[in-house]
């Protein structure tokens, strides 16, 4: 499920599946606003009355590289844009150009209807204060181990300790590197979240 243009240049449309029950979730672009149908609901949000964007990387165990788009309206409401899409039980395919698209072209529409809408990419920053405090623990807890198997000569242990501590830096590194709290402009979307 791709974006593709529907109804001439003036409407652009996303789907994704968010689970394997169910309907897919779908969007479009249209000259009055983004129009949306999810698990039978639907709504028109007109450009300026979206209140806010959170970009966000937001990877799971059976997608590595899956991006998200918190949109929320402003008088209430919000809706998730995924850039993967449930296939089978067990594949979850990146639909990244399409993802890529959508997004490019919302903001881009937002931008001519003078939007005053709040852009945020990556955790909250309460969230991502916890999340360094938590690793910062992890880092001192595995230096006391490594230290400990060093001291008594336990060199096997301290080579599962870097490894671990490698595997752990390679995978964890790059969420909490994407997902750095931050603003940005309606012409100037971060890269980092976008695939």
């Amino acid at each position: 499920m791709q974006v593709s243009q529907a109804q001439g240049p003036s409407a652009t449309s996303y789907a994704y599946k968010a689970s394997l029950i169910g309907s897919a979730h779908r969007f479009e672009l249209t000259d009055e606003g983004l129009s949306w149908h999810i698990a039978g609901r639907s709504g028109l949000w007109r450009y300026d009355e979206i209140a806010g964007i959170r970009l966000s990387f937001r990877p799971v165990s059976m997608q590595q590289h899956r991006f998200r788009a918190d949109v929320s309206r402003a008088g209430g409401g919000r809706i998730a844009i995924l850039s993967t899409s449930w296939q089978t039980a067990a594949l979850m395919a990146p639909q990244d150009s399409g993802f890529r698209a959508f997004l490019v072209e919302l903001h881009a529409r937002m931008a001519r209807a003078d939007s005053r809408a709040e852009l945020t990419a990556g955790l909250g920053r309460k969230t991502y204060a916890a999340v360094l405090a938590f690793l910062a623990v992890l880092a001192v807890a595995m230096t006391g181990l490594l230290i400990r198997a060093l001291m008594i000569g336990e060199f096997a242990g301290v080579l599962f300790i870097i490894g671990f501590a490698a595997l752990f830096a390679w995978q964890v590194g790059g969420f909490v590197r994407r997902n750095q709290p931050r603003s940005y402009t309606l012409d100037n979307l971060p890269t980092s979240l976008l695939p």
